[in-house]
This record gives C-alpha cells, sequence and structure tokens, in this order.
C-alpha cells in the first residue's frame, strides 16, 4: 500500500497530463456531434410515446436542456485532457440531483441523490459539471456573467477545500462522515434563511408512502388502487402474477437478508408506470404500491430501467454486466447512507432495472427562483456533498495534491463553466430550432 507522501506525489504528477491551468479551455471541434442528433440516438430504445415529454420539458429553459443533455456533455468532456485520478462518478451532477433523503435511522441527510450515469472515471468530469450547472442557473437566473462565474468558482473552491480536509483525515472517519440537517441550518444566514429552509425540511420529512398514498391512490368499491393520470401515471391492469411473482424473487435476492425479512411482510397492491425528471423520460419506470400491516401502513417502491451510462461509450464499460447492479453499487459505495430497498433485477425483455423507495422524505432545491447570494450558498454545499462522495471510492490524497492549496484549478474550472454555459445555450437553441422545423416531436408542458 502506497505512503500518503507517495499518494500525494501521485496526484502532483497528474499535474504534467492536465495541467490545473489546462481545465478552463473549451473549443468545440469540428467533430463535435450535433447535440440533437446525440438526443436522438438516446430515444431509439426510449419508450416513443413519452420522447416527446423529453423534449418539452427539454426545451423549457437552458438550464432543463443541460439536465436532459447528459450525454452531449459526456462526449465534450471525453474531448478534453483528464487526470487519470478516478473516482466513482455520479455521471450527471448538475445542481438538481444534491437534494435532502432520510437515512435509515430516518436522520436528513444533504447528498448526492441520482446515479443512472454512475460510473468509474475522472474526478473533474463531476465538478465541471456541476460547475457549469451553477454558471447555467446563474445566468438564467438574470445575473451576471461575472456573478454567474464567480459561482461557479465557489463551488469548485468548495470542492477543492473539502477535499483537502479529507485527505487529512482517518478512513473511517472519511467513511462516516455526512452532511446532517444541523449542518444545513449552520449554512443559513439570518432568521428569514433558517426560517424557510426549516420549512423545506419540514416538507421533505412530510414527502413518504404515506403521504403518497393520499395523493396518488383511491379506495373504492375493488379495494385500494393507484389513480390513472395519463400519460404521467398510468395503471398496469394486466399484470402477469407469474412474472410479478419472478421480478419480486429476482429483486429480493439483491438485498441484505433482514431486508428481505421486512419486505415479506408486504403484500402486492397495485403497479402503474410513471413519468419521471427530464433526462430519463422515456426510459420504463413504475411504482408499486405494497400494503404492510394494514392499508394504513403502505410501501410504494419505484422500479426505474437502468441503461448503459452515458460514460460508457468514452470510459469504457463497467465492471458490472447489469446496470440495476451498477447503479445501486454506485448509489452504495458514493452516499452516506442508502435506502434500505435498495436493488436491482432484470425485467421482462431482459432490460435491467433497480428499485428503490418512491419517497423517503426526498427533497430538492428550487434552483430557478434562488438570488445570486443564495445559489452561491447552495452551490457550495454541493461542492462539499461532491467531495465528500468522491472520497470514499478515490484517492482523495493524490485528488488533494492535485488540486492544491492555490485557487489555480478553481478560476480555471469556473472559465469552463462560463464559456460552457454559453455552448449550453447554442444546443438549448438547436433543439427549439429542431423542434420548429419538425426534425423532432415535443409535447410541451406535459
Amino acid at each position: 500500500m502506497a505512503t500518503p507522501s507517495e499518494r500525494a506525489e501521485r496526484g502532483k504528477a497528474a499535474r504534467k497530463r492536465a495541467p490545473r491551468s489546462s481545465h478552463g479551455r473549451w473549443i468545440p471541434s469540428s467533430q463535435r456531434p450535433d447535440p440533437v442528433a446525440v438526443l436522438e440516438r438516446q430515444s431509439v430504445d426510449r419508450l416513443p410515446d413519452l420522447v416527446p415529454i423529453r423534449y418539452g420539458r427539454m426545451a423549457v429553459s437552458p438550464f432543463a436542456f443541460l439536465r436532459g443533455a447528459a450525454a452531449v456533455m459526456a462526449a465534450d468532456l471525453a474531448a478534453q485532457r483528464h487526470t487519470g485520478l478516478t473516482v466513482q462518478l455520479c455521471g450527471d451532477a448538475h445542481l438538481l440531483n444534491f437534494g435532502v433523503y432520510a437515512s435509515p435511522e430516518r436522520t436528513l441527510l444533504f447528498d448526492v441523490n441520482d446515479f443512472d450515469e454512475t460510473l468509474q472515471g475522472p474526478f473533474e468530469w463531476d465538478v465541471k459539471r456541476l460547475a457549469a450547472s451553477v454558471a447555467v442557473a446563474a445566468l438564467q437566473n438574470g445575473t451576471t456573467k461575472a456573478k454567474a462565474h464567480r459561482a461557479a468558482q465557489v463551488t469548485v473552491e468548495s470542492y477543492r477545500l473539502a477535499m483537502r480536509g479529507l485527505a487529512a483525515r482517518g478512513e473511517l472517519e472519511v467513511w462516516y462522515e455526512r452532511i446532517a440537517e444541523d449542518d444545513l441550518m449552520a449554512l443559513a444566514h439570518g432568521a428569514a434563511s433558517r426560517g424557510r429552509l426549516q420549512e423545506r425540511l419540514a416538507r421533505a420529512r412530510r414527502r413518504t408512502s404515506l403521504q403518497a398514498l393520499g395523493k396518488l391512490t383511491v379506495k373504492d368499491g375493488t379495494g385500494r388502487h393507484i389513480v390513472d393520470d395519463p400519460p404521467l401515471l398510468e395503471r398496469v391492469t394486466d399484470v402477469d402474477r407469474v412474472t410479478l411473482g419472478k421480478i419480486f424473487s429476482d429483486y429480493r435476492s439483491s438485498l441484505a437478508e433482514e431486508r428481505r425479512l421486512l419486505l415479506d411482510r408486504f403484500r402486492f397492491v397495485d403497479a402503474a408506470r410513471k413519468v419521471v425528471g427530464v433526462g430519463s423520460v422515456g426510459t420504463r419506470c413504475f411504482v408499486l404500491l405494497l400494503e404492510g400491516r394494514d392499508d394504513g401502513d403502505p410501501l410504494f417502491l419505484q422500479i426505474k430501467e437502468a441503461s448503459a451510462s452515458v460514460l460508457e461509450q468514452h470510459l469504457g464499460p463497467s465492471p458490472h454486466t447489469h446496470h440495476g447492479h451498477r447503479v445501486v453499487s454506485g448509489q452504495r459505495l458514493t452516499q452516506a447512507a442508502g435506502d434500505i430497498f435498495l436493488g436491482w433485477m432484470t425485467g421482462p425483455e431482459q432490460r435491467h432495472f433497480y428499485w428503490r423507495q418512491l419517497r423517503d422524505m426526498k427533497g430538492s432545491a428550487e434552483v430557478e427562483t434562488m438570488s445570486p447570494s443564495v445559489l452561491r450558498d447552495y452551490a457550495r454545499l454541493c461542492g462539499r456533498a461532491l467531495a465528500r462522495a468522491h472520497a470514499r471510492s478515490g484517492d482523495r490524497i493524490a485528488i488533494a495534491a492535485y488540486l492544491g492549496g492555490s485557487d489555480v484549478f478553481d478560476r480555471a474550472t469556473a472559465d469552463f463553466a462560463l464559456r460552457y454555459a454559453g455552448q449550453n445555450a447554442d444546443d438549448y437553441a438547436a433543439l427549439g430550432a429542431a423542434i420548429a422545423a419538425g426534425v423532432v416531436t415535443a409535447a410541451p408542458g406535459v
């Protein structure tokens, strides 16, 4: 095993492969793939009736476009130099893929919360996507380029300082590190800010299966069932009990033994297809309603299709041949605490899926309404959370040594973020033009 000083030297050596100042560059090559073509290739294996909803949601704003364009940015990042300092990447580390959720002990934690694209890769790919999302959000909210640049730089500075702090700590201490509710409250400035944060946390605590029972179901003469709300929520009325039994058995086997016992105490009630997110629209996603002790003891599970990560085309295949396993493994490795029902299975047509609770006190920020100062504070928090996530799977000492004590990497990555925000605006306009020309079909407002 390498010593801390040897690991630090490895990090400094990476500056020769990718000087810290080099991260500020962004000049699209003449061979850059057409962004709409990249999105269209993703649509080939998606449910055709839902693809227009995806385009409609991406066409809402530049930030919405960025959310759905992880594949576009992955190709752009792959065209740049990289450090070779690998971590378990989130793969889609934009601002809205962070948020609060409940630990198994029912403590609210703040962390990365989306892992559909997770894969091993250069740490800076996540940092650059996060910084770019900050710049895009800031500009969309009407701030100046200078303030957008500052917000992006604050994000990267927070990541660097957190990583340097983690590099000096012991292995178990790093593994148990988390950002909990008390840490969030300490970041709120002033009574008004603390009040707004307390309300958002209280709202997250109310987002449970019991709340979903009241919003998504109805009880009539035939019993309790999920309410149809097409095309966003459509009951699966022809559930094959044999198929369902096999699906549950396969999923059950991916859980720890004590959680299998817990799952066995619930019975199946109903299922529905559900449209989720922006970039995920068109992939196969379902919600299952289970019942425990009685009608007032519900459990909603979400079953989401897992396809190849958009990063695999550029970084090589995952060591996990099952993409549901890839997502679950990446989430378990990266998050400070995980969903007790997180698991995976193979569904009909040999498609890969992963399972998790539909609502487990999950909450996310409203980035589009943030003032410049609030956006900076939130971005700083996301940078810290990303560093904590990367420190669990990567060589935090090497990464910290690469980043160093100066702001060279911070400023360069902020330069990139602002330049890439301009590229994202051009790509967003290209999607709008394609929709107007009838090249792709969008369903707005769904």
